[in-house]
């Protein structure tokens, strides 16, 4: 789970480096793209064409559209505002995976449950209002991507009883390559052999760190895993300042302390409520993490 976040850190600053030069679009596609080379490399020796099998199509391209906004919605938000803001107001998702759980999965929420949204809601508040009109257009965009990325979440813990993690990620790339290849008519500029290196090492380190992050949740539980996917706000901190000098203000040091604290609590007690039931039910109710800012 650590190396992922360093990972995608390190993809998340090349996509900001890059959208700021070519068109979002172009952008999303070569990551999609390049990151079905390790995935493929991964997954194919393991499960072989077996994994193409699936029952549900239509839900599969359900998912990736809500992935392809999700993803330009963070790109836009990588280009308007600094990078660990844009960050830190995706670790909001969790917060909305709670609210569409209610919504979707007709879930019971108690007191607990809905406290911990509503103070993540006062981080992200915090986070958001730093007084810089790019600062909040950029915010919008990337709260609509912990919006989108909740559904994505959602969507996955209703698929994920007969698709397996294998097959989730091979659609997801497979899926999002093609759509973002229809964005490329708006608008494409062809890259310098640096910026294509750069767009072809985001595209591939993000397969591989999402293949880390997936490989985390079964080597060790959630609860055990997931708190250390938090450090990319770290890394994310430590990059903007290092290449763009950007200094966290105290709303987004405050804020993003309030949505991390929301985030684990919610984990707790979901957590507790899986400890708490046979192993089966347990399964089917645990919903999948969501990182921030990755769709």
């Amino acid at each position: 789970m650590v190396a992922s976040t360093v990972g995608f850190a390190g993809v998340n600053a090349l996509i900001k480096w890059e959208v700021a030069l070519y068109p979002v679009g172009e952008v999303a596609f070569f990551r999609s793209a390049f990151a079905l080379i390790p995935c493929f490399l991964i997954v194919l020796p393991r499960r072989g064409l077996a994994v193409f099998w699936t029952s549900r199509p239509f839900d599969h391209v359900k998912r990736a559209l809500s992935q392809l906004f999700s993803m330009t919605a963070i790109f836009i938000a990588f280009k308007l505002m600094p990078l660990a803001g844009a960050v830190a107001v995706s670790f909001s998702a969790p917060l909305f995976t709670t609210l569409l759980s209610v919504v979707v999965l007709k879930e019971k929420v108690g007191g607990h449950r809905w406290t911990a949204p509503a103070l993540g809601f006062v981080g992200v508040l915090l986070v958001t209002d730093p007084g810089q009109a790019a600062w909040n257009v950029g915010a919008f965009f990337a709260l609509a991507n912990a919006v989108l990325i909740s559904s994505v979440a959602i969507a996955i813990r209703r698929m994920s009883v007969t698709e397996s993690p294998e097959t989730l990620l091979v659609y997801q790339l497979m899926l999002l390559t093609l759509f973002t290849a229809m964005l490329l008519p708006f608008g494409f500029a062809l890259p310098g052999w640096t910026d294509f290196s750069f767009l072809a090492c985001a595209g591939m380190v993000n397969g591989v760190a999402q293949y880390w992050w997936t490989k985390s949740l079964h080597l060790a539980p959630a609860s055990a895993v997931v708190p250390f996917n938090y450090l990319s706000l770290v890394w994310a901190t430590i990059v903007g300042f290092v290449v763009w000098g950007d200094v966290p203000t105290p709303g987004l040091v405050v804020g993003a302390a309030v949505m991390v604290a929301s985030g684990l609590y919610i984990l707790w007690r979901e957590s507790a409520a899986r400890a708490a039931l046979p192993t089966a039910t347990a399964a089917a109710m645990m919903p999948p993490p969501t990182r921030g800012g990755e769709p």
